[in-house]
């Protein structure tokens, strides 16, 4: 999510990005009613993508510089609670540390539960990625908070492809009835709460993880653990085509945010891909902890995620509930 400024014309103005964020507290924020998509535009969002507008959307991407926190009184502490709450548990088994980014030939559950997210912003075709997780409507993506929400306003035609390979859609593409975020990015797009979630209607009679499966999701899981990153970035070296992955151990930053850091050398495109913890390369499967986030333009191939507390789990709730 760093490297070439290939999308200047989508994203004009980073530095702006986190004027006043690094404030806002879980018991100042409501909760937000997030973006309802009506019935004519989920049938506009499921004609619109095919597969030369999937192929050429231009990945969206946050570059934090160190201007943008010139202002900004720096947030000492994300709230959370103590206690962690998980959802399907699974076994770890990881057997190829260090990974700084590389095509996932493996296998397993995750080819299926990520994909890529296309919208359009400001009037251009973008693209993000996501994963389905486990959930009460069995319709719940999550993604990143810019990937559903960013300058001010919603994403449109925004649709979900699961295991997406080169423009083909093998298991559909799922357009969202719904798309939330965190009530800290949705009122001034802190950076520590970078976290979305859609809502995806039915295909062919079927919900969303009938079809790709679903992986677990823990909140308040800790800092400092060993992560798979997952993603389709699309900016130079990469071109969006495949899923593309990254592992090692994780460490909480040091610099600007309360995020998750990990090496990783994936570019814009892969904003909202999975963060795993006790992942099993054998079955593809394990717990999200976060997203694929941003990168520091003066820190290349090291990519930040935002952590899963408190408000990351009532999001997801949120969402489930949809």
């Amino acid at each position: 999510m760093r490297r070439h400024r290939t999308v200047t014309a989508v994203l004009p103005v980073v530095g702006a990005l986190l004027t006043g964020a690094l404030t806002t507290t879980t018991a100042q924020a409501a909760q937000p009613p997030g973006h309802t998509v009506t019935t004519a535009e989920q049938r506009r969002a499921a004609a619109f993508w095919t597969a030369d507008r999937m192929r050429s959307a231009t990945p969206l991407d946050l570059r934090i510089t160190p201007g943008t926190f010139k202002d900004i009184a720096r947030s000492k502490d994300v709230a959370r609670s103590p206690r962690t709450t998980t959802v399907a548990p699974t076994t770890a088994a990881p057997t190829a540390f260090p990974q700084p980014g590389g095509p996932w030939t493996g296998g397993g559950a995750v080819v299926k539960t990520s994909g890529r997210v296309f919208f359009t912003f400001q009037g251009r075709t973008a693209s993000c990625s996501g994963n389905a997780v486990t959930s009460q409507n069995a319709s719940t993506v999550i993604t990143a908070g810019h990937c559903v929400k960013y300058q001010g306003s919603w994403h449109t035609d925004w649709v979900f492809v699961p295991a997406y390979d080169n423009g083909s859609a093998p298991y559909g593409r799922w357009t969202a009835t719904k798309t939330l975020t965190t009530p800290q990015w949705e009122a001034s797009e802190d950076i520590n709460y970078d976290v979305g979630a859609a809502v995806v209607a039915p295909l062919n009679g079927q919900k969303l993880t009938a079809v790709t499966g679903a992986q677990g999701i823990q909140f308040n899981g800790g800092y400092n653990k060993p992560m798979y990153a997952f993603g389709f970035p699309a900016a130079s070296p990469y071109d969006g085509s495949k899923l593309i992955h990254c592992a090692g151990n994780s460490s909480k930053d040091f610099l600007f945010s309360q995020d998750h850091g990990l090496a990783c050398n994936m570019t814009g495109g892969s904003s909202g891909g999975p963060w795993f913890t006790g992942f099993s390369e054998a079955t593809g499967t394990g717990l999200q902890v976060s997203v694929n986030s941003f990168g520091y333009t003066f820190l290349p191939n090291r990519m930040f995620g935002p952590y899963f507390g408190n408000d990351a789990k009532t999001l997801y709730d949120r969402a489930q509930a949809s």
